[in-house]
């Protein structure tokens, strides 16, 4: 007896155990980590190259798609999504591991025993049989989570870089429009100063004096709010690259041909694009996900109608005799065969299916209206650059003539001079909102449409996929 509990013991201890290793974490080292981290070129190279072989490095004049390599490497909502798939991709390895058997030691002391020895000793192990539906069930719901958390890391990725192009965007359209704030304000001070002559002389009022000092001041006003934009855009983009601010000071940044948007990204967009960016979508993939889930979850509970079986060998030492028991255990189902939670788990499935047809119509739906955007952008862009700009600068042009000649006197050349500049403010309005355009039709389509993105090559991951 004392031969058999020594073996079973000590086969138990032989079970490797994993030791504990703390590792605690200091906020405030973490925060001064994040004030001092910087853009380091040569790593950014490196990551650019393994994204993009075909890409060109332009050393510290950074593109778009420089700057996206240095958001992978630093942004640490990346970092966080990618252990986010580690952890799921560790706990759908632990739940290979089947349920843990339970083990039950007994003895027994009888008083005045008539057998030779007054003790009973014994053990026994309940051990579940981890097969069928319910197994199937459980492997696929910690799979699909891998899948759920994989989607989060793609989409994060996704997001960040579209922030780092709305950010640089937003940048050198405030870049753009203090420099036509400063110039409209430097000629509406002129325009002040002469019309305040007019006043002196009596050929103005008051009131006309008025007007052109408030027009002078609002454009004072709008040259320091683009100023500020333009600061607050470069924010947003260190906070996309995951560095602060103070790391972009030794870069340049540039945007090939950002006056010069393309005539119309979406003239490709075929139906086979269309259907790729729909599968492509977290959203769509999560409720994908949701509603395999939801089938596997009917199932689970389709296959709890029936008894969950155990086995539980044994050994008893009962005062000199040894038996070996064998017992077979039941998990009954509930009384009514398990037919509400059925019932429940099928309208579960029918949910997650309407969610899925809604997630996918919605994707199509911001598909259609990007597209729309991106052509009434170009249209609105369009119009200023051949109209409104055309106008203002014969205009300008003219007074240039007329002020030289002495036909108007320098407070209807500033009126003339300001027009252009506030046509040219027009069309930096328009502008942005083409770019808006593209990042929402990118964004809608799940794809780089132009640019030097266009030039990442796909992961080993989705290359693998059919």
């Amino acid at each position: 007896m004392k031969s058999t509990l020594t073996v079973l013991l000590s086969a138990l201890s032989l079970s490797a155990c994993a030791s504990y290793a703390p590792a605690p974490i200091e906020p405030s080292a973490l925060a001064a980590e994040a004030r001092t981290q910087t853009l380091n070129l040569g790593q950014v190279r490196d990551k650019l190259a393994s994204i993009a072989p075909d890409a060109t490095w332009y050393g510290p004049h950074l593109d778009r798609l420089a700057l996206f390599a240095g958001a992978l490497l630093n942004n640490r909502d990346i970092a966080a999504a990618r252990a986010g798939v580690d952890t799921a991709q560790a706990a759908a390895k632990a739940s290979r591991v089947g349920p843990a058997a339970t083990l039950t030691l007994s003895a027994e002391y009888a008083r005045n025993a008539a057998e030779n020895s007054p003790w009973l000793f014994g053990g026994a192990i309940d051990i579940p049989l981890d097969v069928g539906a319910r197994r199937k069930a459980r492997l696929t719901s910690f799979d699909l989570a891998v899948d759920i958390a994989r989607y989060d890391h793609a989409d994060k990725i996704w997001s960040v870089r579209m922030a780092v192009r709305r950010a640089l965007a937003d940048y050198f359209i405030a870049e753009r429009q203090a420099v036509a704030y400063q110039h409209v304000a430097q000629v509406r001070a002129r325009q002040q100063a002469a019309m305040e002559n007019r006043v002196n002389a009596g050929e103005a009022s008051r009131a006309e004096l008025e007007r052109v000092r408030a027009d002078g001041a609002d454009a004072v006003r709008r040259a320091a709010d683009a100023v500020n934009s333009s600061r607050a855009a470069l924010q947003s983009l260190a906070t996309a690259l995951g560095v602060p601010v103070e790391a972009l000071n030794d870069v340049t940044l540039s945007w090939t041909d950002f006056d010069r948007p393309a005539d119309d990204p979406g003239a490709g967009v075929t139906e086979e694009i269309r259907t790729a960016a729909t599968l492509s979508r977290a959203d769509v993939l999560k409720a994908v996900a949701a509603y395999d889930q939801a089938e596997s979850d009917l199932r689970a509970e389709a296959a709890r109608q029936y008894p969950a079986i155990s086995i539980a060998p044994g050994y008893t030492w009962e005062r000199g005799l040894v038996k070996i028991p064998v017992s077979l255990g039941l998990v009954l189902p509930p009384l009514d065969l398990n037919r509400g939670a059925i019932a429940t788990a099928k309208a579960k499935r029918t949910e997650a299916g309407r969610k899925l047809e809604a997630v996918v119509a919605g994707s199509q739906a911001a598909i259609d209206a990007a597209l729309a955007e991106t052509r009434a952008a170009r249209d609105a862009l369009r119009q200023v650059r051949n109209v409104e700009l055309v106008a203002a600068g014969r205009l300008s042009a003219q007074a240039d003539r007329e002020l030289a000649q002495g036909a108007i006197d320098r407070t209807d050349w500033a009126a003339a001079q300001a027009g252009a500049g506030l046509a040219r403010i027009s069309e930096l309005d328009a502008l942005a909102r083409v770019h808006a355009a593209d990042a929402g039709l990118e964004d809608a389509l799940r794809r780089p449409l132009e640019g030097p993105e266009t030039m990442i090559l796909p992961s080993p991951a989705a290359r693998s996929r059919p």
